[in-house]
Order: structure tokens, then C-alpha cells, then sequence
């Protein structure tokens, strides 16, 4: 099957650092080369995959301090894609819904993955006119404000089966890992590892729209003793880092889409503990590979109950639910849904000339 992956030019493909939807864009691309097919990707130039790349834009808008109008780029990403779009038998987007408007009025199949999230109340007059755009949730949960959408599947993220594995290191701390937010919440991490007496790692990057957020509300709390900050880390640092930790904290307070962190600690063999918001009670399994919490009080009890939890069985589940050709092979069956459609829609527009 002749494929093009088309990611947001925001990062490189995968990610230098942090970078949630370039990183599984990466992840799906790799395991459809894997898997036989012909893949194009559609990128920044400073990407780095085992496909057929098709450079947009030289490199990451987020590394080019010369950027001021990241949406610039992207139109010239639709133009590229449209102008090649006869050459695929799908095309598959990552790109919220940008594609919609150009790509319903072509011929090649295409499917979008929402990535982020869908309970703002200015998505819902797009959903209302895009309403036949085929798209692929990551979680179900993800999908309840927009029940009007054309919902195809929802496929879970996968990670590269060896990418992350448990490391022969001394389990001494909590973890925070991610990007520093609001609706992420070390705060209450932090608050979580005083209950308890222990130290809490946050390995995390700071976004110029949180840097505020940040300096007001996280700095100070970073110099209490139990705390250390390490900032952001890289991929080549997340398994000596995560299989370190008793658990990793992700203690939400916003509808999460997935929350890709949830599986890297799962491949280390690092329980989960997570309060119970948005996709969390679909990628975790209580009691296997973490636990599922409603508050803090909550939180610190489950940190007493770890050492019940047997970190070969968090590996195993990975291993049968997350990984990425596991991930890609259910991208194929979702293009050969939308490929089938577009036959059958050709087929009754000529039967009915026909009639």
C-alpha cells in the first residue's frame, strides 16, 4: 500500500525532545516500513526516518527562531500534499483539522488522527460542517464531546517493542515526566511525594505559554528538599530514568487524549499511578500496571500498596497491548475501511448516471 504520513512541522519527526504527535507519527511510519508498505513522510527536513521523506519546510518551527508565522508553513504542507495526493492510495493526517475542508473535495482516501484534545466549544460548529471527514480517536473518551463526528476506529498509541526497557538500576524516587501545565499537575505531584516522604525526579519542559504558569506557581516549589528538577530529557535518557523510579505520577486534571508517558513508564516495567481523568481507565489496567486513583489521599495509599505490584507483569501488558506494529496494524485496517468506502461511493455515483 502506497502511504503518506503527513505530521505537523512543528517538531522533527521524532522529536529532538518533547514532542507527543510527532513521536507517534514516527512510531506509525517505522512500523509501516516494517510491516512492507510504501510510506512517504511529510515533514521537516530535519526528521530522520527509514521512509521516503518529503522535506516541507528545511527544519522544526519550534527550533527556528527566525519563525513568527508557524501557519505559513503548514499551508504550503495542504499545497504539497494536494498537488501529490493522485500518488497514494490513502493519506493519513495528523494535523487536527486542517485537511478537512481540501482534502473532501479530492479523490484519494484520507483519514485524520485527533490528537489533542476536543472539549473546546469553538470545535463544535467544525465538527457540524465537516461531519463526513473520517476520523481516528486515540482514546475513546476522547471522542464524547464530538458525537457528530465520522468516527472510524480509535487505535491506542504503540511504542517500538525495544525502544524503552526496564533497566538494572535501584528503584530511589517518585517521577514526574511530560511538560509542565496546568492541567498536568506536579504540583500535586510534589504533594504526593511529601505525603509520602520521598523524593520526587521531574524530568519536563517548560512551553513559552506555560513559562508564566511556571515562574509564578512551580519555581518555588522546586527548591523544597524532597524535589529535584532535572528539565527536559531526551529518548536516549527516559528508560534510566523511569526504570529508576517506584512509580511515575500523573495526576491530571483535564480530559487527557492518552497520555503517551503512561506506556513509556509500562515498558520499563514502572507502575503508573494516575488519577482518573480522561483516557486513563482505558490505557491502564488497576491493579497490573498501575493505579487508578481520585485524589491525592488516594494517590499516597496506592504508593503504599506498590510493592505488591510486580513490575515483570507492567512489562508484559505493554508488550501485549502497546506496542507499535500492534498500533500500525490497526492504521492499515482503518485505510482499507476508508479505501473501501471511497470504491463503494464511486461505484453508486456511476450506477446512478447509469440508471
Amino acid at each position: 500500500m502506497k502511504i503518506a504520513q503527513i505530521a505537523p512541522l512543528t517538531e522533527s519527526v521524532p522529536p529532538k525532545l518533547y514532542g507527543g504527535t510527532e513521536r507517534v507519527v514516527s512510531y506509525i511510519t517505522e512500523a509501516l516500513v516494517d510491516l512492507g508498505h510504501d510510506v512517504t513522510l511529510f515533514a521537516s527536513g530535519d526528521s530522520v526516518t527509514s521512509a521516503k521523506l518529503e522535506a516541507v519546510w528545511p527544519r522544526a518551527l519550534r527550533l527556528d527562531p527566525g519563525i513568527r508565522d508557524r501557519i505559513a508553513p503548514h499551508m504550503l504542507l495542504m499545497e504539497l500534499v494536494r498537488r501529490q495526493a493522485e500518488n497514494f492510495d490513502v493519506l493519513h493526517f495528523h494535523l487536527d483539522y486542517y485537511s478537512f475542508s481540501v482534502f473532501k473535495r479530492q479523490e484519494t482516501p484520507f483519514v485524520t488522527t485527533m490528537h489533542g484534545r476536543l472539549d473546546l466549544p469553538e470545535q463544535q460548529p467544525v465538527f457540524d460542517t465537516f461531519n463526513t471527514a473520517p476520523v481516528i480517536s486515540i482514546s475513546n473518551a476522547q471522542r464524547h464531546p464530538l458525537p457528530q463526528a465520522k468516527w472510524l476506529t480509535t487505535v491506542y498509541h504503540g511504542l517500538p517493542e525495544q525502544l524503552y526497557t526496564p533497566q538494572p538500576v535501584e528503584q530511589k524516587y517518585l517521577a514526574f515526566l511530560g511538560r509542565i501545565s496546568p492541567e498536568k499537575r506536579v504540583d500535586t505531584a510534589i504533594r504526593i511525594a511529601g505525603r509520602c516522604g520521598m523524593q520526587i525526579r521531574i524530568a519536563a519542559k517548560v512551553d513559552s505559554a506555560d513559562r508564566e504558569y511556571f515562574e509564578r506557581e512551580i519555581r518555588p516549589l522546586l527548591d523544597l528538599p524532597h524535589v529535584e528538577f532535572i528539565g527536559e530529557i531526551a529518548d536516549n535518557q527516559k528508560a534510566e530514568f523511569l526504570s529508576g523510579a517506584h512509580a511515575l505520577l500523573f495526576p491530571i486534571d483535564w480530559p487527557e487524549p492518552f497520555g503517551l508517558v503512561m506506556i513509556e513508564a509500562m515498558a520499563c516495567g514502572t507502575p503508573v499511578i494516575a488519577f482518573n481523568r480522561g483516557s486513563v481507565p482505558e490505557v491502564l489496567d488497576d491493579g497490573v500496571t498501575g493505579f487508578i486513583v481520585e485524589d491525592e489521599i488516594g494517590a499516597v495509599a496506592a504508593v503504599n500498596r506498590l510493592h505488591k505490584m510486580p513490575r515483570a507483569g507492567v512489562r508484559q501488558r505493554f508488550e501485549e497491548r502497546f506496542t507499535s506494529h500492534r498500533m500500525a496494524q490497526q492504521y492499515v485496517d482503518a485505510y482499507q475501511s476508508v479505501i473501501r468506502a471511497q470504491k463503494r461511493s464511486r461505484f453508486k455515483v456511476i450506477d446512478t448516471s447509469g440508471s
